[in-house]
Parts: C-alpha cells; sequence; structure tokens
C-alpha cells in the first residue's frame, strides 16, 4: 500500500461512526504551567503536545477568522458536550452562545468523556462549514439525545467547526 492510499484510508476512518471504530489510541503528555491571560492552566495534553502559552479566549475567534473561511489558532474555553460514545469530539461554546464542534485531526487520538465544564486549551484550525443532517444526527446519537431529538434534526447547518492536532485539558 502506497503513503497516498494511506492518507486516503486515515481520511477516510476519521469520516467513520464513533461507535464503529477501534479502540482509542491516546497519545498523553503532562503539560507545564503556563500563563494565557491571567490564569495559570496546568492539566493533560492529548494528541500533539500543548501548552496554553499564546492562547487566546473563545471570545476573540470571530476577530481571529474575520472574514476568512479558517484560520490555525490556539484557544482557551470551557468543554461544553463530549461524545459519549468514545469521547471522539467536544464542543466548546462560542461567544455568541453557540456550540463549536471540536474534532481530532486525523481521528488519532480521544479525550476522556468526563470533562464537561473544565476548561480546555485546544490548538489547530478553526474554520466555517455547512454540517449535513447526517452528521447532526450522528453527533446527536453521540451525545445521548433521544430518538425524538435526533429525528427533530431535518436541516444542515452552518457552523464554526475545529480541527484540533492537540487538546490540553485542566486537571
Amino acid at each position: 500500500m502506497t503513503f497516498k492510499h494511506l492518507a486516503l484510508a486515515a481520511g477516510l476512518l476519521s469520516l467513520a461512526s464513533c461507535q464503529s471504530s477501534p479502540a482509542t489510541s491516546e497519545t498523553t503528555a503532562e503539560a507545564p504551567a503556563q500563563q494565557t491571560g491571567t490564569t495559570a492552566i496546568t492539566g493533560k495534553t492529548y494528541g500533539a503536545a500543548i501548552s496554553a502559552d499564546g492562547a487566546r479566549p473563545m471570545s476573540e475567534l470571530r476577530q481571529v477568522l474575520g472574514e476568512q473561511d479558517s484560520a490555525q489558532v490556539k484557544l482557551v474555553g470551557t468543554a461544553a458536550e463530549v461524545c459519549q460514545a468514545k469521547g471522539c469530539w467536544l464542543t466548546v461554546t462560542t461567544a455568541e452562545g453557540k456550540a463549536m464542534r471540536v474534532r481530532f485531526k486525523d481521528y488519532a487520538f480521544f479525550v476522556p468523556k468526563d470533562i464537561s465544564g473544565k476548561t480546555v486549551v485546544i490548538n489547530g484550525w478553526a474554520h466555517r462549514e455547512v454540517v449535513p443532517v447526517e452528521d447532526l444526527q450522528h453527533y446527536a446519537k453521540d451525545a445521548g439525545k433521544s430518538a425524538k431529538e435526533v429525528a427533530a434534526i431535518s436541516q444542515p447547518e452552518e457552523q464554526l467547526n475545529f480541527e484540533a492536532d492537540g487538546v490540553l485539558v485542566q486537571q
């Protein structure tokens, strides 16, 4: 199998259902204390080792994006929801009160399922996208929504999303 085939296979794997994927392969490292504003954030990293150094608050995301469709950025916010199937995504609330879904680059790592309410630092790409109904329903199932709530999702939704190469979870 060539590198091109391996890259294609990895890409397809990232689109696969959380529930039918193989067991997680988490990469963790202890992160040193760093200053972000006035709060030192220490914790455990998942994926690429990152620190809180240079992280911008979620309230600055719209400013960072401006009129662009995407931007590379490091953000600090609070984990709202986490995929309860395996920890393969989380959401962070934007300044406008909307949930921004954070997925993990190449589906290469997962986060603990019990981190809702914890401060997280995410490093990667923020981007605007239209999320199809099928994906929205899949995420609703992963979040433990009822069959009625899942069935009520009938329109694609324009969202801010994030592909993280590393996540720091405050301990």
